[in-house]
């Protein structure tokens, strides 16, 4: 079985070289992208199976990059995972709902969590299929 494609978007070089360890870690294909300007197109090229995006990012926050991915042909059935650390719970579901975003995780998150989260939106989506 071919491993699952995840991208992430986060303009916080550690935090997507730790990511990119867990994830890798976990048995997922990882693409990484440091700026968020260049989001649109990497999905667009290397089709993810989804996206785990920070929403407080210098250049094109992780709302703009939602809405551009959303517009997109290509990439507007990628689920998007909003990562934050910056908004309370509460806010969440409004994020959710703004960006089209499937769940947002509240930073720091633990990596089993992250994970569970991933497959489960996953999941969510082979039901849909």
């Amino acid at each position: 079985m071919t491993p699952k494609k995840v991208m992430v978007v986060d303009d916080d070089v550690d935090f997507l070289k730790e990511l990119e360890e867990t994830l890798a870690l976990s048995g997922y294909e990882i693409v990484a992208v440091q700026n968020s300007k260049n989001a649109g197109n990497a999905a667009a090229i290397s089709k993810p199976d989804i996206i785990l995006l920070d929403l407080k990012m210098e250049g094109m926050d992780g709302f703009e990059v939602a809405q551009t991915l959303k517009r997109s042909p290509e990439t507007n059935s990628i689920p998007l995972i909003a990562m934050t650390g910056y908004f309370t719970s509460e806010e969440h579901n409004e994020i959710i709902k703004e960006c089209g975003m499937k769940t947002c995780l509240k930073k720091p998150f633990n990596p089993l969590d992250l994970i569970a989260r991933i497959e489960s939106v996953l999941s969510d989506g082979r039901d849909k299929a």
